[in-house]
């Protein structure tokens, strides 16, 4: 059941990072909601790295969005160089 919440949590973030970077993404709105799970998944592992999370404790809907910002970001950084 947590995978499918972090799954859940991480489209949510992945179209709230969309609304916050608009622009023509070369993958489509699947693709940024996909990056919107790594985003999640991203801000939990850094999270419990800083020690801001337990380790059975997951990122919260703040981290998991700018997470996914963050990935959005990259991931056209990575595309317009192609």
């Amino acid at each position: 059941m947590d995978l499918l919440g972090w799954i859940f949590i991480g489209l949510l973030a992945g179209a709230i990072a969309k609304l916050i970077m608009p622009g023509r993404d070369p993958g489509g709105c699947i693709v940024t909601m996909l990056l919107g799970i790594a985003g999640a998944l991203l801000a939990g592992f850094v999270g419990r790295l800083a020690g801001f999370y337990a380790p059975g404790q997951s990122a919260g809907f703040i981290a998991a969005i700018l997470g996914s910002v963050a990935v959005l970001a990259l991931y056209r950084w990575f595309a317009a160089r192609r």
